[in-house]
Protein backbone atom coordinates (compact mmCIF):
# COMPACT_ATOMS: atom_id res chain seq x y z
CA UNK A 1 0.00 0.00 0.00
CA UNK A 2 2.62 2.11 0.82
CA UNK A 3 4.34 1.97 -3.04
CA UNK A 4 0.20 3.24 -4.08
CA UNK A 5 0.58 6.49 -1.89
CA UNK A 6 4.65 7.00 -3.12
CA UNK A 7 3.45 6.47 -6.89
CA UNK A 8 0.78 8.65 -6.65
CA UNK A 9 1.97 11.57 -4.78
CA UNK A 10 5.06 11.16 -7.08
CA UNK A 11 3.07 11.62 -9.97
CA UNK A 12 0.88 14.64 -8.15
CA UNK A 13 4.16 16.78 -7.62
CA UNK A 14 6.29 15.71 -10.96
CA UNK A 15 3.13 17.32 -12.60
CA UNK A 16 3.66 21.00 -11.28
CA UNK A 17 6.68 21.47 -12.94
CA UNK A 18 5.04 19.99 -16.12
CA UNK A 19 2.25 22.05 -16.36
CA UNK A 20 1.29 24.95 -18.56
CA UNK A 21 -1.95 25.82 -16.32
CA UNK A 22 -3.25 25.43 -13.02
CA UNK A 23 -6.82 25.51 -12.05
CA UNK A 24 -7.92 25.29 -8.36
CA UNK A 25 -11.16 24.55 -6.99
CA UNK A 26 -14.02 22.97 -4.97
CA UNK A 27 -16.71 20.50 -5.62
CA UNK A 28 -19.88 18.81 -3.87
CA UNK A 29 -21.23 15.91 -4.86
CA UNK A 30 -24.21 13.09 -4.44
CA UNK A 31 -22.84 9.79 -4.55
CA UNK A 32 -25.02 6.42 -4.40
CA UNK A 33 -22.88 3.73 -3.51
CA UNK A 34 -23.57 0.30 -3.10
CA UNK A 35 -21.06 -3.48 -1.69
CA UNK A 36 -20.84 -6.05 -3.63
CA UNK A 37 -20.22 -9.33 -1.40
CA UNK A 38 -18.57 -12.51 -1.80
CA UNK A 39 -20.24 -14.74 -0.43
CA UNK A 40 -23.75 -13.05 -0.80
CA UNK A 41 -24.43 -11.26 2.54
CA UNK A 42 -26.74 -12.71 5.18
CA UNK A 43 -27.93 -8.88 5.31
CA UNK A 44 -30.27 -6.90 3.17
CA UNK A 45 -27.61 -4.96 1.21
CA UNK A 46 -29.73 -1.63 -0.11
CA UNK A 47 -27.49 1.27 -1.89
CA UNK A 48 -26.70 4.15 0.01
CA UNK A 49 -27.31 7.36 -0.78
CA UNK A 50 -24.54 10.34 0.33
CA UNK A 51 -22.72 13.14 -0.16
CA UNK A 52 -18.67 13.99 -1.06
CA UNK A 53 -16.73 17.15 -0.78
CA UNK A 54 -13.52 18.35 -1.84
CA UNK A 55 -10.35 20.15 -3.24
CA UNK A 56 -8.66 19.77 -6.34
CA UNK A 57 -6.01 21.11 -8.22
CA UNK A 58 -6.12 20.64 -12.35
CA UNK A 59 -2.71 20.70 -14.01
CA UNK A 60 -2.96 21.55 -17.49
CA UNK A 61 -0.09 19.55 -19.92
CA UNK A 62 -1.90 21.11 -23.13
CA UNK A 63 -5.32 22.83 -24.62
CA UNK A 64 -6.29 18.62 -24.72
CA UNK A 65 -4.61 16.99 -22.16
CA UNK A 66 -4.72 17.48 -18.10
CA UNK A 67 -4.09 15.66 -14.93
CA UNK A 68 -6.96 16.48 -11.63
CA UNK A 69 -5.89 15.52 -8.65
CA UNK A 70 -8.42 15.76 -5.83
CA UNK A 71 -8.61 15.43 -1.86
CA UNK A 72 -11.94 14.72 -1.21
CA UNK A 73 -14.25 13.03 2.06
CA UNK A 74 -17.10 10.94 0.79
CA UNK A 75 -19.96 8.81 2.80
CA UNK A 76 -20.36 5.29 1.24
CA UNK A 77 -20.94 1.80 1.71
CA UNK A 78 -24.50 0.25 2.29
CA UNK A 79 -27.91 1.93 4.09
CA UNK A 80 -27.16 -0.23 7.43
CA UNK A 81 -25.59 1.07 9.69
CA UNK A 82 -23.36 -1.56 10.21
CA UNK A 83 -21.92 -1.51 6.85
CA UNK A 84 -21.15 2.22 6.07
CA UNK A 85 -18.13 3.48 5.80
CA UNK A 86 -16.62 6.86 5.42
CA UNK A 87 -13.11 8.01 3.65
CA UNK A 88 -10.87 10.67 2.95
CA UNK A 89 -10.26 10.18 -0.97
CA UNK A 90 -7.35 10.57 -3.06
CA UNK A 91 -8.63 10.00 -6.58
CA UNK A 92 -6.20 11.06 -9.38
CA UNK A 93 -7.37 11.23 -13.36
CA UNK A 94 -5.52 11.75 -16.59
CA UNK A 95 -8.34 13.96 -18.21
CA UNK A 96 -8.71 14.61 -22.07
CA UNK A 97 -10.82 17.10 -23.44
CA UNK A 98 -13.72 15.66 -26.07
CA UNK A 99 -14.66 19.98 -27.26
CA UNK A 100 -14.52 23.10 -25.43
CA UNK A 101 -16.81 21.91 -22.62
CA UNK A 102 -16.44 18.35 -22.46
CA UNK A 103 -13.84 16.70 -20.56
CA UNK A 104 -13.84 12.57 -19.88
CA UNK A 105 -11.01 11.17 -17.13
CA UNK A 106 -10.01 7.97 -15.75
CA UNK A 107 -7.74 6.98 -12.96
CA UNK A 108 -6.90 5.55 -9.57
CA UNK A 109 -8.10 6.66 -6.58
CA UNK A 110 -6.49 5.51 -2.72
CA UNK A 111 -9.43 5.80 0.35
CA UNK A 112 -8.35 6.15 3.89
CA UNK A 113 -11.54 5.21 5.97
CA UNK A 114 -11.82 7.78 8.75
CA UNK A 115 -15.01 5.74 10.00
CA UNK A 116 -14.96 4.19 13.52
CA UNK A 117 -11.09 2.49 14.91
CA UNK A 118 -12.32 -1.24 15.19
CA UNK A 119 -15.13 -1.57 12.97
CA UNK A 120 -13.61 -4.50 11.26
CA UNK A 121 -13.07 -1.86 7.85
CA UNK A 122 -9.75 -1.70 6.29
CA UNK A 123 -7.78 1.39 6.86
CA UNK A 124 -7.04 2.06 3.12
CA UNK A 125 -8.71 0.49 -0.01
CA UNK A 126 -7.55 0.82 -3.88
CA UNK A 127 -10.41 1.58 -6.33
CA UNK A 128 -10.07 3.03 -10.06
CA UNK A 129 -12.76 6.20 -10.91
CA UNK A 130 -13.81 7.05 -14.58
CA UNK A 131 -15.76 10.29 -15.07
CA UNK A 132 -17.30 13.11 -17.47
CA UNK A 133 -17.44 16.66 -16.67
CA UNK A 134 -19.39 19.54 -18.32
CA UNK A 135 -18.18 22.99 -18.58
CA UNK A 136 -21.69 25.57 -17.22
CA UNK A 137 -19.29 28.48 -17.80
CA UNK A 138 -15.74 29.08 -17.53
CA UNK A 139 -15.76 28.69 -14.14
CA UNK A 140 -18.75 26.12 -13.46
CA UNK A 141 -18.54 22.52 -13.86
CA UNK A 142 -21.45 19.63 -13.18
CA UNK A 143 -19.87 15.87 -13.45
CA UNK A 144 -20.42 12.25 -13.10
CA UNK A 145 -18.21 9.98 -11.49
CA UNK A 146 -17.63 5.91 -11.48
CA UNK A 147 -15.82 4.64 -8.55
CA UNK A 148 -14.78 1.03 -8.82
CA UNK A 149 -13.26 -0.87 -5.71
CA UNK A 150 -10.49 -2.78 -6.72
CA UNK A 151 -9.61 -3.90 -2.89
CA UNK A 152 -11.10 -5.83 -0.39
CA UNK A 153 -12.93 -3.05 2.30
CA UNK A 154 -13.03 -5.75 5.19
CA UNK A 155 -10.42 -6.23 8.10
CA UNK A 156 -8.91 -9.29 6.23
CA UNK A 157 -7.41 -10.35 9.73
CA UNK A 158 -10.95 -10.53 10.90
CA UNK A 159 -13.26 -11.85 7.91
CA UNK A 160 -12.98 -14.50 4.57
CA UNK A 161 -15.76 -12.29 3.21
CA UNK A 162 -14.47 -10.33 0.05
CA UNK A 163 -16.95 -7.12 -0.11
CA UNK A 164 -16.08 -4.05 -2.96
CA UNK A 165 -17.85 -1.07 -2.67
CA UNK A 166 -19.06 1.28 -5.93
CA UNK A 167 -19.70 4.44 -6.20
CA UNK A 168 -21.71 7.09 -8.75
CA UNK A 169 -21.40 10.63 -7.84
CA UNK A 170 -23.20 12.97 -9.27
CA UNK A 171 -21.09 16.99 -8.65
CA UNK A 172 -21.01 20.61 -9.30
CA UNK A 173 -18.01 22.88 -8.85
CA UNK A 174 -15.90 25.82 -9.41
CA UNK A 175 -12.66 26.26 -11.03
CA UNK A 176 -10.98 29.15 -9.80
Amino acid sequence: MKRYLFVLFLVAFTTVSLSQEVRYGVRGALNVSNLDFDPSPTIDNQHRNGFAFGGFVEYGFSEEVSLLTELQWSAEGGKEEAIRADYLKLPVQLRFSVSERFTLGAGPQLALKTWKDSDGFATFVFSGVAGAEYMITDELFVDARVHYGFSNILDEDITDIKVKNHVIQFGFGIKI
